[in-house]
């Protein structure tokens, strides 16, 4: 049971509150805002005076693609917006307890002062809040419902269904609570009641069924109960009971930038600007999106001329039907027509590109579709591929492919295993290490491809082996279902199998989140060199995991469904690591979380309602917070949480409302240019881009995320 005295534990592992760190970041009070000829700057002021933290927001489309930068007001009401494009901007102010002020026309060179307009009641000043603040009046089932006491399923426990609402199910592909989510579209017509107007939502469009079939099948249509209830009481008028605070400190430092980019009818799930473990690589250079389920066509952002361009992904086979295998989000026919699109066909994938990232040559790897789900025989049973002797495979639903960006040149690499997230290993061979590979740990020797051309020789996969005798190597191994063997390893199928993919810096080890959707959820260590592998669960009272990633002294860290950023280190673990009492529980001592910002749910004890979605280590201070600090998506909260010296610090994207990522990498464009030469990079990630604000005709952004030493510098 997640109550209060269960949470209280959470201090054994170093649980934290959220709290923004406090940096002093005020210039003198006495300095007047300094433009020069590519700034816009000025004063925000009420009749209280001056509004410290507060965003404010220029935007044109005089440009290629439409562009905005964002930047927050210091303690006297000061702001500055550096290094516009030419171009006339409209600006206004954005901030909690303000409505949005009247948008303003300047160009760069100007100074702009601006008049502040307090929200003239609650509501009003509740619609700007993040989305958590509205997600977390959802109601949560007492403990008591749960093991057949009512309509829930009863092989559901309350950390199942708090899985569900936090970050699976709906959640992992929208952010609730954003308007949108939080109120019923008028074209869908009159309800009886809250849970039927659900039950009709959930049908629309192409993941009609496939939404349909979670709430209403696995869950039994329990959910649709809550979920109108809620949205009940917010048309009657409820408001959160938190409010969220104004950036302080280091947060008021943050300068954000944007650009449009894909089109209003599809979405990304991801984008990628640099090599991960040399984070100068292309430098300046464009961003690639990852449109997923959505389109083959991939948009690049080149963000200094502000162009946004398409390249089309291919497949091996141009005759194979669209992306409907496991996994895929979209129906052929939508159930229901949806508010926005009607019956309209949006998604048309092929390629299916989850996920990206950079070589050292700067060339592109991609997680993508190149042919139908039957594998290629040298994968099978019979084959004298060394790894297929040992475990044939015979399907895989997404592999491998590469674009140089210096020629546009797409390659295909044939993968066995299935592929989902993707990262760089630190070894001679810059071997490329795939999650989503189900079963297996599976790899690609991408030096040995370039010599060769040869995708088969180029791989290898390996069943995970637990050295449950304790004799140090991999032996003969029992079945994941059979009972250990004194003289015998045993194979574990991890949960749903891989998800992130985390190459270790210091011992060559790879880790990977695992038990996402099934199964334990935990950390899961495979070496390379032994073939070995060692699984660690997330222990109680914290539950449930998302994506990960790993830092420059090998400890693991990642999103917990719990509302907290969780991590491991190996080195702390007192008992050993092998045997058979090595199976998952036998080292919570190596476990810390830390709790997320925001209010949580009522009734289930002290908690975040946050629902973050993946967590990313800045090893190289890209950023500008230093090196080595775990970052998250902060997917309920319009941006991303750090975590430094123990306390979390908060990046919100304000603009456009409902900013939800689903990953997130930085660059160093040029170490010698202090904070203008860095930054973090991002787009939105939800599945529906029309959701957020805006609606239809909004187009997923890129997002460029900075941290100067002081809210005026220039």
């Amino acid at each position: 049971m997640f109550v209060t005295k269960a949470l209280a534990r959470l201090t054994m592992f170093a649980g934290l509150m959220a709290l923004p760190i406090a940096i002093p970041t005020t210039v003198d009070a006495q300095q007047p805002v300094t433009v020069g000829p590519t700034d816009i700057g000025g004063t925000v002021t009420s009749a209280a005076g001056p509004e410290a933290g507060v965003w404010v927001i220029a935007e044109t489309t005089d440009l290629p693609t439409k562009f905005a930068r964002i930047v927050v007001t210091d303690d006297q009401g000061r702001y500055l917006v550096p290094d516009l494009p030419s171009a006339n901007y409209s600006v206004w102010v954005r901030g909690y307890g303000l409505v949005d002020s009247a948008k303003l026309t300047a160009k760069p060179g100007q100074l702009l002062n601006h008049t502040a307009v307090p929200a003239p009641n609650e509501a009003a000043a509740a619609h700007y809040y993040p989305a958590i603040y509205w997600y977390a009046m959802m109601k949560i089932p007492p403990a008591g419902d749960f093991g057949g006491k009512s309509d829930i399923p009863e092989k559901l426990t309350q950390i199942d269904w708090l899985k569900l609402m936090k970050n699976q199910a709906c959640i992992g592909c929208h952010q609730l609570g954003q308007e949108a989510t939080r109120t019923i579209p008028e074209a869908f017509g009159k309800f009886d009641s809250g849970a039927a107007a659900w039950m009709r939502r959930v049908q629309s469009g192409q993941s009609g069924e496939a939404m349909t079939n979670y709430l209403a099948g696995i869950l039994g249509g329990a959910p649709f109960k809550y979920l109108g209830d809620w949205t009940d009481r917010v048309a009657k008028g409820e408001l959160p009971k938190a409010k969220p605070p104004r950036p302080q400190g280091v947060e008021r430092n943050i300068v954000i930038t944007s650009w449009e980019w894909s089109t209003p009818d599809k979405y990304l799930h991801d984008l990628i600007s640099s090599d991960r473990r040399n984070p100068t690589v292309n430098a300046y250079g464009p961003l690639y999106g990852s449109p997923e389920y959505s389109t083959d066509n991939m948009p690049i952002l080149d963000p200094k001329t502000n162009k946004v361009s398409f390249f089309k992904m291919p497949v091996a086979d141009p005759e194979m039907p669209e992306s409907l295998g496991p996994g895929h989000a979209a129906s052929v026919k939508p159930l229901e027509p949806s508010a926005y699109w009607g019956e309209q066909k949006l998604w048309d994938t092929r390629a299916n590109n989850h996920n990206s990232m950079f070589d050292e040559k700067g060339r592109l790897w991609l997680s993508a579709t190149v042919r139908g789900m039957d594998n290629p025989a040298f994968c099978k049973q019979g084959s004298d591929h060394p790894s297929a002797k040992v475990f044939p495979l015979e399907k895989s639903a997404r592999q491998v492919a590469m674009l140089d960006p210096k020629t546009m040149k797409y390659s295909f690499i044939n993968t066995c295993f299935a592929t989902h997230h993707l990262q760089f290993g630190y070894d001679a061979n810059d071997t490329l290490w795939l999650s989503g590979t189900g079963p297996v740990a599976g790899w690609v020797n991408t030096r040995m491809f370039d010599e060769t051309g040869d995708a088969a020789k180029s791989q290898g996969w390996s069943p995970f082996v637990l050295d449950t005798n304790g004799n140090g190597k991999r032996d003969d191994y029992v079945e994941p279902n059979a009972p250990l063997d004194p003289g015998k390893d045993k194979r574990i199928v991890p949960g749903s199998g891989p998800y992130a993919v985390m190459p270790s810096p210091v011992d060559g080890s790879i880790w990977y989140t695992v038990g996402i959707f099934g199964g334990t959820p935990a950390f899961l260590r495979f070496d390379p060199a032994t073939g070995l592998s060692e699984v660690f669960n997330v222990p109680a009272p914290a539950f449930g995991i998302r994506g990960g990633d790993i830092d420059k002294n090998g400890v693991v860290w990642a999103s917990l469904s719990s509302g907290h950023l969780g991590s491991f280190d190996r080195r702390k673990c007192k008992g050993p690591l092998n045997g058979p009492n090595a199976t998952g529980n036998h080292c919570p001592e190596g476990w810390a979380v830390y709790q997320y910002p925001g209010p949580g749910f009522d009734g289930i004890g002290e908690n975040s309602a946050e629902s973050s979605y993946y967590t990313w280590v800045d090893q190289h201070n890209t950023f500008g917070l230093g090196e080595n600090i775990p970052m998250s998506t902060a997917n309920l909260n319009d941006g991303f949480v750090a975590l430094k010296d123990g306390k979390m610090i908060m990046i919100r994207i304000p603009y456009p409302l409902s900013f939800y990522a689903k990953g997130f990498d930085g660059r160093i464009d040029d170490p010698n240019a202090g904070w203008k030469g860095r930054g973090l990079w991002s787009t939105n990630g939800d599945r529906t881009p029309w959701l957020k604000e805006g609606g239809k005709g909004s187009m997923p952004r890129a997002v460029h995320i900075q941290l100067r030493p002081d809210p005026l510098a220039n």
